[in-house]
């Protein structure tokens, strides 16, 4: 490597590994950052240290680089463009030959892309916008341990999106108290119920006690509606050894579904715990806990879309996507991208919804986009419009709240979504006609009607602190 300097002693990247001839290999793993630099630091030499640092480069010149193919093994800056309306920040563009990573470790692919280079004092912020896994990587992750159709063919449950509900209030009920409030909410109407994300094995109810009382509400529960059931028992824990412990418990006692909180927990113990429910033919939901400390920087971390991208890799059959109109920050048509990378076998470059690249997800299954966070029955016409079927609507509050307890809100929620679904099919505009098509689905729904006075103020009109750049 040259070896040219340019400030005490610390080399000049553009040397080596900005590259902007080089056209993308069908193998080579693509990265987008966006980058600021420190004053008076080019952007090109920004990008190639970028792609330097996350690959193969250093500081300064090392003889050892004369016993193997750079030239082979480099990540590549090829290309910068500006963002749109900020003149502070740019895109670059970063190619890494597939053969840098290990087959089937999104542990290890992120590792090197957001590893010691994020705190690269020439880098004033940096963000990993979007990665392109190519179909050779893709082949080598296991992926979601089911997927929509066999979820969808085990529960016996087409035509509509899935109804669930976290139980509130998250901490601090007693196991057989908790057991009652989901027995309420499953026989009122909802498909799922769910242990929230901080819900593990505190003093006030142990994981063993939940899981026995859960479950007797779910078994109950379905032998009164006729309808198959299920509740996410949160098997994350302090070890991986204790989450295959309670992953097995919950399998003894029938539970088609478990949970797993994918970023706390990490991501060596999800593809474990996706490969283990491939296994034992039990579904997985993924909670993003910690996910907004991660992506909600507009310039500094690493994107949500990049984040599902690695847990559809990783493995989780649904996972939290957030709602859009809810009480938690989402960007709309940024919402509607990450949906598609969660479910669609191939996924074009869509600037417009936050996409960078094509990605080819092959055969592998797609993941349930799982909406969540301050929703209640008049979000249900926008719900419906935006998550289609193949997605979950989880309320919390928005079903435990209701004046009439958790069966008349789950009811409340059932004969909204039905509504909806029903007036979507009929060619209505549904998210245009809400109001009308919920109004006259309360003529015949009490439960529903009051839900509908209940919260018809309740809105979250804040400005997204993230939003697409265009």
């Amino acid at each position: 490597m040259a070896g040219k300097t340019y400030k005490a002693g610390v080399k000049d990247y553009r040397d080596s590994y900005w590259t902007p001839d080089y056209i993308p290999l069908d193998t080579d793993l693509l990265a987008c950052f966006k980058i600021v630099t420190q004053d008076g630091v080019p952007h090109e030499e920004a990008a190639a240290a970028v792609a330097a640092e996350s690959s193969t480069g250093t500081w300064t010149t090392v003889w050892t680089d004369l016993l193997t193919d750079m030239e082979y093994y480099k990540g590549r800056a090829y290309r910068i463009e500006p963002v749109p309306g900020d003149s502070t920040a740019f895109y670059a563009f970063v190619a890494y030959p597939i053969e840098l990573f290990e087959e089937g470790s999104v542990v290890n692919v992120l590792t090197s892309l957001v590893g010691n280079v994020f705190g690269f004092k020439a880098i004033r912020s940096l963000r990993l916008e979007d990665l392109r896994f190519p179909i050779a990587y893709v082949m080598t992750c296991g992926g979601p341990p089911n997927g929509i159709q066999v979820e969808r063919d085990r529960l016996n449950k087409y035509g509509r999106a899935f109804l669930g509900c976290t139980i509130k209030p998250k901490l601090g009920l007693s196991a057989k108290n908790y057991g009652m409030a989901v027995y309420e909410c499953l026989r009122g109407g909802l498909d799922f119920t769910k242990d929230d994300e901080n819900v593990n094995s505190q003093p006030f109810m142990r994981w063993r006690h939940r899981f026995e009382f859960v479950m007797e509400a779910v078994l109950k529960s379905q032998s009164e509606t006729g309808e198959r059931k299920g509740h996410y028992l949160n098997v994350t824990a302090a070890t991986p050894e204790e989450m295959y412990k309670r992953a097995e418990f919950a399998k003894e006692l029938g539970a088609p579904i478990i949970m797993h909180d994918y970023l706390t927990g990490g991501l060596c113990a999800n593809t474990g715990l996706a490969n283990w429910c491939r296994d034992n033919g039990i579904l997985l939901h993924i909670h993003r806990a910690m996910h907004a400390v991660l992506d909600r920087n507009p310039y500094h971390g690493i994107h949500f879309r990049v984040l599902t991208k690695v847990l559809r890799l990783s493995g989780g059959d649904h996972m939290h996507s957030g709602t859009v109109v809810g009480k938690l920050e989402g960007d709309r048509n940024a919402t509607l991208g990450w949906i598609d990378l969660m479910r669609e076998s191939f996924v074009p470059e869509n600037r417009e919804r936050g996409i960078f690249f094509d990605q080819d997800w092959g055969s592998m299954p797609g993941v349930m986009p799982v909406a969540s966070g301050g929703i209640h029955v008049w979000h249900i016409p926008a719900l419906v419009n935006i998550f289609g079927d193949d997605s979950c609507l989880q309320f919390g509050g928005g079903t435990l709240g209701h004046p009439w307890g958790n069966a008349a809100g789950a009811t409340a929620n059932r004969v909204a979504l039905e509504a909806c679904t029903d007036a979507r099919n009929q060619g209505r505009p549904v998210e245009r006609e809400g109001k009308e098509v919920l109004t006259e689905a309360a003529q015949h729904s009490p439960e529903l009607k009051v839900a509908m006075e209940t919260w018809k103020e309740i809105k979250f009109e804040f400005d997204t602190v993230d939003k697409i750049d265009i």
